[in-house]
């Protein structure tokens, strides 16, 4: 039922009403407090209403934020002194889909353990309704953006005034616009209007998608522009002079910034060697998770990470909160610009290698797979299965890693110079071929 990002969907067959209503049921059972927000999607009125219910069938008191970005929601928890929250999203996801998130109050992402809790109540359907003396009660607070807005000033300072602007995406992410215009830039946004039909572009923010934000930087003295995705727990970025930065060189500049020696930062299993090269010259070093943010998450939670990151565009600072907080990254970004200058220049003293990459369709991935791990197992050292099979050589990395939505099977490569990512490449792919044979 959940993936790595909390249950996801087409609206009207995986995500429903009757699904909203057990997961509140089942988060209320062991919570006084929930606190509840959703994205712009229009299905999201129908199960936040849906899960609330639930919720206080099961004796918990729902705080409902109505639209707000993930970070808030996850932020809010604490703030509220909430037992969990819940975000109603599906992210990056296109319009037709939605889902739900969880969180705890200390703003991480469910973890395995309680995922696995909650998915047996639902499936059991065990939990206990309270008598009608025993609901809880639904309340609204309409300040949380407020209190986000104040928390990312009070976490970050711009002391040169620059011009920013903001591709909303349609989405919840307003709040960016907001903290930046308080910390004294010079603001512009596109796709402001909230609309779950994301008509502006789609909710992913890939180079594809942000063209227009590109063309508009470039075109004006804008020192940089942001791109949200639908809820704001991701942020991309596009330089002063229009190009679109690559999560690994933004993962290199987020975590050297954060860290220090001696210190970690959490990375997924198919980040670039470009972060560890830059890493290493401030003498901090990677510590690499299973994809996803929930789990970038719990490895930041950890003694001596700094920092954690996606490429994807998920950025987590654990002083701040374990939450990927799209605005906060926003705010933090424009202020290493106001610091150390144009983010073109900076972007271009991160050292980028050639990556390749190769999908293959499979309907078996789990056998593929099994046969993917024992091949490498008997030809490589230096294999890591932490999500797929991960090999280091001498002249590079190759993963082979099923895809968790799809029947495919992924292929990425990555070398110091294009031949060897090449060879590198050719050899994983004969290494999948025999697994299929």
């Amino acid at each position: 039922m959940f993936g790595t990002s909390g249950i996801r969907g087409p609206v009207g067959e995986t995500v429903t009403a009757e699904l909203a209503l057990s997961v509140g049921r089942a988060v209320g059972i062991d919570a006084d407090r929930i606190v509840v927000g959703r994205d712009p999607r229009e299905s999201g009125r129908v199960l936040t209403d849906a899960l609330a219910a639930g919720a206080r069938e099961c004796g918990a008191d729902v705080i409902d934020l109505g639209l707000a970005a993930t970070p808030t929601v996850a932020r809010a928890v604490g703030w509220r002194d909430a037992d969990a929250g819940v975000s109603i999203t599906a992210s990056h996801n296109p319009a037709p889909d939605n889902g739900i998130k969880l969180w705890t109050p200390s703003g991480q992402a469910f973890d395995e353990e309680r995922r696995t809790t909650i998915e047996r109540r639902v499936r059991e359907e065990a939990w206990d309704l309270a008598d009608w003396t025993g609901q809880g009660e639904r309340s609204h607070w309409d300040g949380a953006r407020e209190r986000h807005v104040e928390a990312l000033t009070e976490a970050v300072s711009i002391d040169e005034s620059l011009s920013v602007v903001v591709d909303v995406g349609n989405g919840a992410g307003g709040v960016t616009a907001d903290a930046l215009a308080e910390l004294c830039c010079s603001v512009e946004t596109l796709n402001a209007q909230p609309d779950g039909s994301f008509p502006g572009r789609p909710s992913e923010p890939t180079p594809e998608h942000c063209g227009t934000l590109a063309a508009t930087v470039a075109a004006t003295d804008a020192d940089l522009g942001i791109a949200h995705d639908g809820d704001a727990d991701r942020m991309r970025a596009v330089a002063g002079d229009g190009t679109f930065l690559s999560g690994d060189v933004l993962l290199a500049l987020f975590g050297r910034e954060a860290a220090a020696s001696g210190d970690r930062v959490a990375v997924p299993v198919d980040t670039s060697l470009a972060v560890a090269d830059a890493l290493a010259s401030v003498g901090a070093e990677t510590t690499r998770t299973p994809v996803g943010d929930v789990y970038v998450a719990e490895r930041a939670s950890e003694s001596g990470v700094a920092f954690g990151g996606e490429p994807s565009g998920a950025w987590i600072w654990p002083e701040e909160t374990l939450c990927p907080d799209g605005p906060l990254a926003a705010c933090r970004l424009a202020a290493l610009v106001a610091r150390r200058g144009p983010l073109a220049e900076l972007a271009d003293g991160v050292e980028t290698y050639p990556i390749r990459r190769e999908n293959v369709e499979t309907d078996e991935k789990g056998r593929v797979m099994e046969r993917v791990e024992g091949l490498v197992a008997d030809r490589y050292d230096g294999v890591e299965t932490l999500d797929g099979v991960r090999v280091d050589m001498d002249e590079g990395w190759f993963l082979v890693r099923a895809s968790g939505t799809q029947p495919l099977v992924r292929v990425t490569a990555e070398a110091r110079e294009p031949d060897a990512a090449d060879a590198v490449l050719e050899e994983a792919m004969g290494i999948l071929a025999d697994a299929r044979a």
